[in-house]
């Protein structure tokens, strides 16, 4: 429940200071527009809301009918993505380091079904706009008065930069002016769903009947009774629900500030829900007299956004103002153009209401395009839609292709394009810091996808002078619209001076050398080159009838000395993956034009073997067990593919592992692994206690990477145990004491079974079952035949004072039980402060004059020291102290001491009041609510 609380005009001033900004009203703001021209608007007329132009009527508010029933329980007015696109228009940017609320994410919580809602199955990662459609579907209230209610709250729907607790107190909900907020609501979903549970509770009337509708009430002005008040008839339930939440109307002055400030009188949650509403949304009664319309068209362009649509206002036949907003700047249209099949559905309202804009892209990146109908007469501007998509915008793209000697200079070949036109733009090419200008006009069919709308003419293929020498070139496509220049790139290039002829000679050169150093590679290293070009050649290299091509450009100054005009890239040394003990290579110089391929030579050398480590796991199997009276034989095999080493197997009996080499020979495992040979496996005897065993086997491995599990075989030994009634044997060896955990420990053994068997542990007089199968090789040394596994060590945690603990060995036959023991510990540990929530009880409210008497007990868990409890009377709390003597609650919760109990009696004047106890913690952690009560005083 929201309790009452001033809404002041600080809400009511920062959200203009942080941007509540919406296309201007027909009241307060006009743009100019004639035909299909388009305006600019002022970036201060992005929302309806509209900073520095405050509106200054509220016409058609009306304080006993601030919004319909119909208008209010409408859960349909909006999709989830309807909200989202909502959310992106309002916010473009968020301040770095802070999430708006378009942006925020949380995880949401379930809520059972009840008369109020249906109920609501959390989620993980939910976005505001899904957590607001949602609950509005379980609770049936429109999602546009959540919306409208977490900006006059907080301003969340357009702050740039919200902290977080904005969002744990986003709609108010129990978050009383006199007392610190109800945990229970504290969080974006908790608020929500709890704001739209509370609306129903309201407009039940059962519970709330202060402003009941179908009556006259008296309202006041102001949180100061001074202030004043008037008399309101209340015509529905919505309006009733709205006064509940804010029990204030706003004043003459609230009203005559649009959305500024009024006087000290003066409260705005009410006319600031209105406003938001109508210039968001429209009409609070319901649109009937509304613009409406229709968006055929948004469609990116290059530099620009294509609309197109109707809009009718039903209140008259001339041509509407269209808003189109693209993020937060907006322009004003005509919506005039002859569109008779509109006349023909809508008779009476003519023809002249279609529209058709181009609106500028503001750069690249996604933008938000809305569209608004801006009313003509009685009702709201309407918001007919808005899309979000890749706008065609922002800096020019291209790419330098080749550079290339010519005669005289250099031939430059790329294309560039500007996102914000269709039309070829200027390349500027700078060799030597001397730029010269092309336009990049030549068709080009390969341009990139993204680029298909701005069509083909946008290649470029320009020849800059130069000598010979190295020359530095570079490349900028030139902006036309937002953004700046480009640059498509900058290289080093070589002028020969003479430029070098295609005259179809075959490449020169020299396979040099053929190494292997890495395991499983080797390394080709030479030089090629192609007579007829200073260019580099490629170079094709051979290994087992597979061929890879490489381009030899690698720095060699000894073959650019012996070519003079060829320049130094001309090497190459390059690795091949190879397999076997040995290679061979064979390199080929491939012609960069007319004329044939050179052999440059073969050549054969041994590779280099050794595995590397790749932190791969053993591989292998546990081929069998074979028992032979309590011992029992594990054969099988491992590998680590890293190795070729015998590698560390380990055998484990139950819990009980042992360490072995896996190095006998198997010929059938160096078959299947070649390379790895044959001392790979394992045979090894291991001991078995009687029963039933389970025999596992790990390979392990040699270095980083993990181990293998190669099986488990089940065994089974037989003993000559039989069974004769006998009863258990064993020891309760010790009980220990870590702060408030104790940990008893001891063995028990069943004469007539080898297996585990179960002991009760009694806790100050509470038993519980255990079973005594923690290794104990001590007790399976004195105990031969039964095994190990007959140990117990189990913990509990008790308060402080004296608790006494008994062991009993249960029998698994005929035969009694045996008491291995009792003893008993005191504990004096300090209780600890972990931050744990008060609990307790309400246990009575009884009227008696003058007032009433609230009677119970509270409990802090991090300490025995009474706690304060706080008592609300209409919301109006007083703090007591819960420090009477109650030894009941101390029996039912020992070790948290006596004085727990409060039994208060609480002034009130005569009548029905309602009455609330909160238990308030005494460090760390949220208080408890621990109920409320009402009760009528005489």
């Amino acid at each position: 429940m929201r309790f009452p609380r001033l809404l002041t005009c600080f809400l009511a001033v920062s959200a203009l200071v942080i941007g509540t900004v919406v296309p201007a009203t027909a009241a307060t703001a006009s743009v100019s527009a004639s035909g299909s021209s388009s305006a600019s608007i002022a970036k201060a007329a992005v929302d309806p809301v509209s900073t520095g132009m405050v509106k200054s009527t509220l016409a058609g508010f009306e304080a006993g009918n601030i919004i319909s029933d119909a208008v209010f329980t409408n859960a349909g007015t909006m999709s989830e993505e309807q909200i989202q696109a909502f959310f992106n228009s309002k916010v473009s940017s968020c301040q770095s380091g802070y999430v708006c609320i378009k942006d925020f994410r949380i995880t949401s919580v379930t809520r059972p079904a009840d008369a109020y809602c249906k109920g609501y199955t959390g989620a993980a990662n939910e976005s505001a706009a899904r957590i607001i459609y949602r609950v509005a579907q379980s609770c049936n209230i429109n999602p546009q008065v959540l919306i409208v209610m977490l900006q006059k709250e907080q301003g969340l729907i357009t702050h740039t930069w919200p902290s977080a607790w904005r969002y744990n107190i986003a709609l108010g909900q129990g978050c009383p002016d006199t007392a610190p907020c109800d945990p229970n609501y504290i969080g974006f979903f908790h608020q929500i769903y709890g704001a739209a549970r509370q609306m129903q509770i309201y407009m039940e009337g059962k519970w709330f009947q202060w402003y009941a509708p179908g009556r006259t009430w008296n309202i006041l002005y102001n949180p100061n009774a001074n202030c004043g008040s008037s008399p309101v008839y209340i015509a529905n339930k919505a309006t009733s629900a709205l006064y509940y939440y804010t029990p204030y109307q706003p004043n003459a002055a609230a009203m005559r500030a649009g959305y500024g400030e009024g006087d000290g009188c003066s409260a705005y949650g009410n006319r600031n829900f209105y406003n938001y509403f109508t210039d968001w949304f429209g009409s609070t009664q319901g649109g009937a007299n509304n613009p409406f319309g229709n968006i055929e068209m948004i469609e990116a362009r290059p530099g620009e956004f294509a609309v197109s649509g109707w809009a009718i206002d039903p209140n008259t036949s001339a041509s509407l103002s269209v808003h189109v907003y693209v993020g937060d700047v907006g322009r004003a249209f005509t919506a005039d153009e002859d569109r008779p099949d509109v006349g023909a559905v809508y008779p009476g309202a003519g023809n002249k209401h279609g529209f058709s804009a181009r609106v500028p892209a503001a750069g690249s990146g996604d933008s938000t395009v809305c569209v608004y109908a801006m009313n003509a007469g009685p009702g709201a501007n309407v918001l007919l839609g808005c899309k979000r998509l890749a706008s065609l915008s922002g800096p020019p793209a291209g790419a330098v292709e080749s550079i290339k000697p010519v005669k005289d200079g250099f031939e430059v070949t790329g294309w560039a394009v500007d996102p914000d036109t269709a039309s070829p733009i200027e390349v500027h090419l700078y060799i030597g810091g001397v730029g010269r200008s092309f336009t990049a006009n030549v068709e080009r069919t390969d341009l990139p996808a993204a680029y298909r709308p701005h069509g083909t003419k946008h290649g470029f293929k320009a020849t800059i002078p130069a000598g010979a020498g190295v020359h530095t070139i570079c490349a900028y496509a030139i902006n036309v619209g937002p953004g700046a220049n480009s640059e498509l790139g900058c290289s080093q290039n070589t002028h020969p001076g003479t430029v070098i002829e295609d005259r179809g000679r075959a490449p020169i050169g020299a396979f040099e050398s053929l190494t292997s150093t890495a395991p499983g590679t080797v390394t080709a290293t030479g030089w090629v080159l192609d007579p007829d070009t200073a260019a580099p050649a490629r170079v094709h290299l051979y290994e087992a009838g597979v061929g890879r091509e490489f381009l030899a450009n690698k720095s060699r100054p000894d073959v650019g000395a012996a070519n003079p005009g060829y320049g130094d890239g001309h090497g190459f040394e390059e690795t091949l993956k190879v397999s076997g003990e040995s290679a061979t290579v064979c390199a080929y110089g491939i012609n960069n034009g007319a004329g044939g391929n050179t052999e440059l030579g073969c050549k054969k050398v041994t590779v280099n073997t050794q595995i590397p480590e790749q932190g791969r796991m053993p591989v292998g199997t546990l081929d069998s067990v074979v028992v032979s009276g309590t011992t029992a034989v594990a054969k099988g095999w491992t590998v680590d593919p890293d190795t070729r080493s015998p590698i560390k197997v380990h055998l484990y009996v139950g819990s009980i592992g042992r360490e072995f080499t896996a190095d006998k020979n198997r010929a059938d495992v160096g078959t299947l692994y070649p390379g790895y040979g044959t001392n790979h496996g394992f045979e090894e005897s291991v001991p078995l206690p009687a029963g039933k065993s389970t025999v596992c086997a790990y390979g392990i491995n040699t270095g980083p990477g993990g181990h293998t599990l190669l099986g488990c075989k089940e065994v089974n030994v037989t003993s000559g145990i039989q069974e004769r009634g006998r009863m258990p044997i064993g020891s309760f060896e010790a009980l220990q004491v870590s702060g408030n955990t104790i940990t008893a420990s001891g063995w028990a053994i069943d004469p007539d079974t080898a297996s585990s068997i179960k002991v009760h542990l009694y806790v100050a007089g509470v038993g519980r079952e255990y079973s005594a199968d923690k290794a104990r090789a001590d007790v399976g040394g004195a105990n031969p035949g039964y095994g190990d596994a007959h140990g117990f060590s189990e913990s509990f945690t008790v308060p402080n004072g004296t608790t006494g603990v008994c062991a009993y060995a249960i029998n698994t036959g005929p035969g009694g039980h045996t008491l291995l023991g009792c003893k008993s510990v005191t504990i004096t540990a300090p209780v600890q402060d972990r931050g744990r929530a008060p609990f307790g009880n309400y246990e009575a409210l009884q009227a008696t004059a003058g007032g009433a008497i609230v009677a119970g007990w509270a409990i802090d868990p991090d300490t025995t020291d009474p706690i304060a409890v706080h008592i609300y009377v209409d919301g109006v709390g007083s703090a007591y102290t819960a420090a009477l003597d109650r030894p009941d609650v101390l029996a039912a919760y020992p070790g948290t001491g006596l004085k727990h109990g409060f039994y208060q009696t609480v002034p009130m004047s005569p009548g029905n009041h309602g009455v609330c106890v909160y238990a308030i913690n005494n460090g760390a952690g949220g208080h408890t609510l621990l109920g409320c009560k009402n009760v009528v005083v005489p």
